[in-house]
């Protein structure tokens, strides 16, 4: 009786891998956030309108009107200033404030980024010579 040997199983290629970072902000009193607060204001930025960021991002109004708040109580400043029977789309602007958190969480988060793609990009290349 010849016996033949079993099949190999092909070994698949190895994963290509992405490196990935979450970026977030903490406020005293364990308070965080990260890229969705900063969605839900980029949205109100660009619509004006609490209830406009709210269907544009999926969610209810008291889910974007509380998380606002919430941000808002915890950094003790204003971030949306709403125009109560506004003539107009441009019923919620942000405040100088909520403009600059926007700045350097986008800046910071960039950097990040670009720091771990250069790590991982130059760890890849060590590890294929050698």
């Amino acid at each position: 009786m010849v016996m033949t040997p079993p099949k190999e199983t092909p070994t698949p290629p190895p994963a290509r891998l992405t490196p990935r970072v979450k970026v977030w902000f903490e406020a005293e009193g364990g308070f965080s956030f990260g890229f969705g607060l900063i969605a839900i204001l980029q949205a109100v930025e660009r619509v004006g309108s609490i209830k406009l960021a709210a269907g544009e991002l999926g969610q209810s109004y008291r889910h974007i009107w509380g998380r606002i708040k919430q941000a808002e109580q915890a950094l003790g400043t204003s971030l949306v200033e709403t125009h109560v029977g506004g003539q107009g789309p441009q019923r919620s602007e942000l405040t100088e404030t909520a403009r600059h958190l926007i700045t350097d969480f986008l800046s910071i988060r960039s950097r990040m980024v670009e720091a771990m793609e250069q790590e991982f990009a130059l760890r890849r290349e060590q590890s294929s010579q050698g």
